[in-house]
């Protein structure tokens, strides 16, 4: 989607962070923008921003875990600018806690935003985008915890390694209809997701993990020294222009992520192998290599 001006697009937790930076870039480049996040507040206080250019942003208060809110939020956008041509799951919540000591709730929570959100967010958007045929984009955040783990944030990596996984193969599956798909992967950022807890829903309340007080307390000021949302957005832009499938924003990955997969290329074992198994492995890279070139 190189030529995006008219588009629309449909930003989760666009109203603050990562998902602000892109509503502001992609209104800017001459875009429709829906954002929708849960809180009102947020809501408000990005529509004072918007208030005060020429640009068409439109509001929706959305819970992404919610499928029936979601379909609501669909139907209303179509009704306020169209069809809707990028989407993009942004929304996410974290909490930082053992993960052995995590309980059922705190997992059902984030996996219902974190990845509930996402599956969501394509089960409502991409049969409207293969409809009106106009081709798309879809950009799904995930974060450098879908591929450098650590202690502190357990579930929210697991979930980021599920989205980075329903990226790459969801990506596949569209290139026939010209639906591109992304997979957003940013470090630090200047935003409030150590608010996450503010909205943590009552069905989610009480029996919770051992959450480490003192450190989510210093983390509004480590965020504010993230990157700024809006370059994050321009990256956004270029990679959906560029129809790519990995997006990073933040370059001193660069020597851990080739760390980490020379660990894992030093871990595959020498030896012969079966040349039945070859010939199975063969086909399915030559599928796969006519697939790849269908993404371009």
């Amino acid at each position: 989607m190189k030529d995006v001006e008219g588009r629309t697009a449909f930003i989760t937790g666009g109203a603050s962070g990562i998902g602000l930076g892109m509503a502001k870039v992609f209104s800017a480049a001459g875009m429709k923008v829906v954002i929708a996040d849960i809180r009102q507040d947020h809501l408000d206080e990005a529509m004072e921003h918007f208030s005060n250019t020429n640009f068409r942003v439109h509001p929706i208060r959305l819970d992404v875990a919610d499928r029936a809110a979601f379909a609501r939020a669909a139907d209303e956008a179509e009704r306020v600018f169209g069809q809707v041509h990028v989407l993009c799951n942004n929304a996410g919540i974290n909490m930082f806690a053992p993960m052995d000591e995590c309980t059922y709730k705190d997992w059902d929570w984030i996996t219902s935003v974190n990845l509930g959100g996402v599956i969501n967010g394509v089960r409502t958007f991409v049969h409207r985008m293969k409809e009106h045929g106009e081709g798309g984009h879809i950009v799904n955040t995930a974060s450098m915890a879908a591929f450098i783990t650590g202690p502190g944030a357990g579930i929210y990596s697991t979930m980021k390694f599920a989205v980075r996984g329903l990226s790459e193969n969801l990506r596949w599956s569209l290139a026939p209809k010209n639906i591109g798909v992304s997979v957003l992967c940013p470090g630090l950022v200047n935003s409030r997701i150590h608010e996450s807890e503010k909205v943590r829903p009552k069905e989610y309340s009480g029996d919770i993990g051992p959450i480490d007080q003192l450190f989510m307390s210093r983390l509004g000021d480590v965020h504010k020294v993230g990157m700024d949302p809006v370059e994050v957005g321009e990256k956004v832009l270029a990679g959906i222009r560029n129809n790519d499938l990995y997006i990073f924003p933040h370059p001193e990955f660069r020597d851990e992520l080739r760390e980490i997969f020379d660990e894992i290329l030093a871990a595959l074992p020498e030896g012969d192998v079966d040349p039945r198994r070859l010939a199975f492995e063969k086909g399915r890279r030559e599928i796969a290599a006519r697939a790849r070139g269908k993404l371009h």
